[in-house]
């Protein structure tokens, strides 16, 4: 067919092996149009890989069949790679179903085979004249510069031009852009003060007329985080018991014009609330948009009974994964001038009338919060301890630590010098199982092996990732198998797209934050029976 022939059959071949490879299982279950993508995706690169394997055999001078053979040998693997296609396609739907079984997730429709193919075609297509435009941008350049310098460096100065070229629109033009577009779009909707609040009338709330803090400075999350601070009667409903209405200070991106200024701005009104007065002090990093989980606040607040002050500053307008990218080092900044901030006023108290001093932070706020400090600052005075829930894979510390763990331990569920320092903790277990031998600087991660924000790897383009290792994690497919490059177009997508409910994936269940804030702070006069109804009330 002259259709066919614009197309290398090794290269069509591949794709359809890693085509259907994509169709695979991996931390969270796939709606139909991601699996499109990634298919679209995984065909691409495996028609890439079929070309430049020919053309690598071509180039070595290497034997080739004869022509009958080699028809043959066609025809033998195209009707294996449609065959496995075709089984790959026909068992997709229930390999997504049996993730939603495993995380208790509704049915629903499953992978229709003519909507991946429909929407995997385009983005082949898409992706194979990119490389189309960059071939014939190298060769351009190449016989322009063929006509002044030998054939070899002409191709070796023609590829590094047309990498070059193609970066500078992508990342400069394209990608730019598109940011600033964002960024723009998310601080509108930021400033917004929507109907349904109000600046609070207690001078002690942060926003309200007598704070430091105007208002307006608190940024939209601010806001919503600061109105929804329980009254001390509505605590005191939900225990039982009397309890006080907890502290919360929040400092904006609007608040000052420096992550140093907002610091000493929060530190100030840290201290007009009567914040170094309770008995806990958290000090928490929000992810990219400075949002803070209510199942980690609220539970703390619940578990020492409102007496708590929580103080964080925002750092960024972007969601994590595009803070990330772009702002990293931003967040690392207004995370370590409010740690230092707090720490150095904090340190200088009498140790004896002074709170004890948590960090928190969720998936960027995790990363984050463990820059903040260095441990040469805080040896002769450390902190208590704290709670880092679904971890980023770029985390040094969770990094560093789970290379390093003990023998005979699971990559998803570390156990690190025998839990002294550092434990870990998903939703099956809890962090006093390691024993009481645990130190007065504590650190615990709480993650679910199910995560691709903390179980994303670069390497597993081209390694099986330790983490997939017998034994898996208990809510992890035993379906999922490693693939070159397919593997970390799947992880990419889950970690860019995929959903699941509370105490899977990166959706930390209120419930496990209730077992680590006691296992880290141990709040008095909790027992079991009272623990479990506690879980129920934010179950519900």
């Amino acid at each position: 067919m002259p259709l066919l022939r614009q197309f290398s059959v090794t290269g069509l071949l591949v794709g359809t092996l890693l085509f259907a490879f994509s169709l695979t299982p991996s931390l969270l279950p796939r709606p139909w149009l991601v699996q499109g993508v990634i298919s679209g995706l995984s065909f691409a690169a495996g028609y890439g890989l079929g070309v430049g394997g020919h053309w690598l055999w071509h180039y070595l001078e290497l034997p080739e069949p004869g022509p009958r053979l080699l028809r043959r040998i066609k025809l033998v693997a195209s009707v294996f790679c449609l065959l496995a296609a075709g089984v790959f396609l026909w068992r997709a739907s229930g390999w997504q179903e049996s993730i939603r079984t495993l995380m208790e997730m509704e049915p629903v429709d499953g992978i229709r085979p003519i909507r991946v193919a429909l929407v995997a075609t385009p983005v082949f297509i898409a992706v194979l004249l990119l490389a189309r435009l960059f071939r014939r941008t190298f060769r351009s350049l190449s016989q322009r510069l063929g006509r002044h310098v030998p054939r070899r460096i002409s191709h070796l100065v023609s590829l590094v031009g047309a990498i070059m070229l193609f970066w500078a629109v992508i990342d400069g033009v394209i990608f730019a852009l598109t940011l600033r577009a964002l960024d723009n779009s998310y601080q509108r909707v930021d400033l917004l003060i929507p109907d349904d609040i109000d600046p609070p009338a207690d001078p002690q709330l942060t926003g309200s007329d007598a704070s430091l803090i105007s208002w307006e400075g608190l940024g939209l999350r601010g806001r919503r985080f600061i109105t929804a601070t329980p009254s001390a009667d509505e605590l005191s409903q939900v225990l039982g018991e009397p309890a006080r209405r907890p502290i919360r200070v929040y400092a904006g991106l609007n608040a000052a014009e420096t992550p140093e200024e907002r610091a000493e701005m929060a530190l100030a009104e840290l201290i007009r609330v009567g914040g170094f007065e309770r008995s806990v002090l958290l000090l928490a990093t929000p992810t990219g948009r400075g949002w803070l989980d209510p199942g980690a606040q609220n539970t703390l607040e619940a578990l020492h009974r409102g007496d708590v002050a929580t103080v964080t500053a925002q750092y960024s307008y972007l969601p994590s994964p595009l803070a990330l990218l772009t702002e990293g080092e931003y967040g690392v900044e207004m995370a370590r001038a409010l740690f230092h901030e707090v720490y150095d006023h904090w340190s200088a108290l009498p140790t004896g009338s002074r709170p004890a001093l948590y960090l928190h932070g969720l998936s960027l706020g995790a990363l984050n919060s463990d820059s903040a400090f260095d441990l040469y600052d805080i040896i002769d005075d450390p902190f208590q301890g704290a709670l880092w829930s679904g971890p980023p894979f770029r985390s040094e510390t969770w990094r560093s630590v789970t290379d390093e763990r003990d023998p005979n331990s699971p990559a998803w569920l570390p156990r690190f010098r025998d839990g002294r320092v550092v434990r870990f903790m998903n939703q099956h277990t809890d962090l006093m199982e390691q024993g009481d031998d645990w130190g007065d600087f504590r650190i615990a991660y709480l993650q679910y092996a199910s995560d691709p924000v903390t179980f994303f790897e670069p390497r597993s383009l081209y390694r099986e990732p330790d983490w997939m290792r017998e034994p898996r994690g208990p809510d992890v497919s035993p379906d999922l198998r490693w693939y070159p490059i397919v593997t970390m177009l799947q992880l990419l997508a889950d970690l860019a797209t995929g959903s699941a409910p509370p105490g899977y994936g990166h959706e930390i269940a209120a419930e496990d934050y209730i077992d680590a804030w006691v296992a880290l702070t141990e709040p008095e006069g909790w027992t079991e029976t009272e623990l479990d109804r506690l879980k129920g009330h934010f179950q519900r």
